[in-house]
């Protein structure tokens, strides 16, 4: 009986995975992390292992205990302080499965996660693959409309992951259209061509892929945007640290009385001026200010404007552990600046996107910074990021989103 064919589906298989990896490396642990690492901590420091030979940028390496028993695979990064990012544990008895096999395996279930809960003519930017979350660890894939924009955390991921925009591809076949992949981590240069139109929830935004923030829009925070949508219709609005209008525009297509976005980058207020245009909203009732946020709040106490709705989703403040006694300090003159402006009986949402900074400090901060703004906080309720944005319990690090609503009377 003679052989059928390969389709074009395996051929591109036996191209693009035809290499096969080398054995893994072992290396062995000097601190006692067996239990966070069977929990599902996908990450192992350089000081925890003892290493005799240096492997690679993204070399296998199975990880073993002190009396010899392995206990995870994953790949090596030569330059971080993360030498291991852990793609499998396992305890005694446990196979471990081919890295390639597995890698292609969790990018469709990731994938069939979000396809699940996604309408795709409504939305059709959204995280596809969340890194530890999705227990592909050291990579973001964010999809706007027919693109994917990848970042890589270090040269260790871009190494293991290794021919990604095929693995890409072939994930996504037949169920999602990918016209283009864009490496995010690359020093390359982008062209104009880079900017897509997409929809969230039918709203429309304009994103730059190549140099916007993130992947090129904050997709973490769709639903908190719904959220404050929901309560805008006849509302005034101020939209601080704004970007490219997120918050605003969908304010806005809900029916917002006025809006007010502030952003320090002068591209970003054009690029959000360019989204209200996009979405047929009128302009008389938009305003769009390029100035510091803290700046624009305390001149508007000056002239004792307030608003319905004030939304605050500034950058991080505490990148680091260190910068947390500073972040406190912003946090709070933040929450005492927004409050003040905010209308009696009105509604201050505010944001933190550091996972340095615990929501029991965020909380505090905003408690004590309203308060010093002799205001009185109610809190209403407290969210995270949207659902492609999955958070593990064994894995703190990456719960950093929180978005916190509340009444200011």
């Amino acid at each position: 009986m003679e052989a059928s064919e390969p389709t074009a589906l395996q051929q591109r298989e036996r191209i693009d995975f035809s290499m096969t990896r080398d054995k893994p490396r072992t290396v062995v642990l000097k601190k006692n992390l067996a239990r966070s690492i069977r929990q599902g901590h996908p990450w192992i420091y350089r000081d925890a292992l003892d290493v005799r030979v240096i492997p690679e940028h993204g070399a296998l390496v199975e990880v073993h205990t002190r009396d010899g028993r392995p206990i995870a695979r994953g790949f090596w990064d030569k330059r971080s302080p993360i030498a291991v990012r852990v793609l499998e544990s396992g305890g005694p008895g446990h196979r471990f499965a081919d890295a390639d096999s597995l890698v292609a395996e969790r990018l469709r279930a990731a994938l069939d996660r979000r396809l699940e809960r996604l309408d795709f003519s409504e939305t059709d930017a959204f995280r596809w693959v969340h890194g530890e979350a999705d227990l592909l660890p050291g990579v973001h894939v964010d999809f706007y409309a027919d693109t994917a924009v990848v970042r890589f955390d270090g040269d260790g991921a871009r190494a293991f992951y290794a021919p990604f925009e095929p693995r890409l591809r072939l994930a996504a076949e037949p169920r999602l259209p990918i016209r283009a992949v864009l490496d995010r981590s690359s020093p390359k240069t982008h062209a104009k061509e880079d900017e897509r139109e997409v929809r969230e929830n039918g709203v429309r935004f304009l994103v730059d892929l190549a140099h916007g923030q993130k992947g090129g829009f904050f997709i973490d925070q769709r639903e908190n945007r719904v959220r404050v949508a929901g309560r805008a219709r006849g509302k005034s609005v101020l939209d601080l640290f704004g970007y490219t209008g997120g918050f605003a525009v969908h304010a806005a297509m809900a029916g917002a009385r006025s809006t007010d976005n502030v952003d320090v980058a002068k591209a970003a207020i054009v690029a959000a001026r360019r989204n209200f245009k996009l979405n047929n909203l009128p302009m008389d009732r938009a305003r769009f200010h390029a100035l510091d946020a803290f700046a624009f709040l305390t001149a508007a106490i000056e002239r004792g404007d307030r608003w319905d709705i004030v939304i605050s989703d500034p950058p991080s403040f505490a990148s680091n552990k260190a910068a947390v006694p500073a972040a406190r300090k912003a946090y709070q003159r933040l929450h005492e600046l927004a409050s003040a402006v905010t209308a009696p009986g009105g509604l201050l949402c505010v944001s933190s996107c550091s996972s340095h900074f615990s929501k029991d400090d965020f909380l505090a901060s905003i408690e004590a910074g309203v308060s010093q703004a002799g205001r009185v906080w109610a809190f209403e309720a407290q969210y995270d990021t949207a659902f492609d944005h999955p958070v593990l319990p064994a894995f703190p690090e990456g719960d950093y989103l929180k978005f916190v609503m509340g009444r200011v009377r």
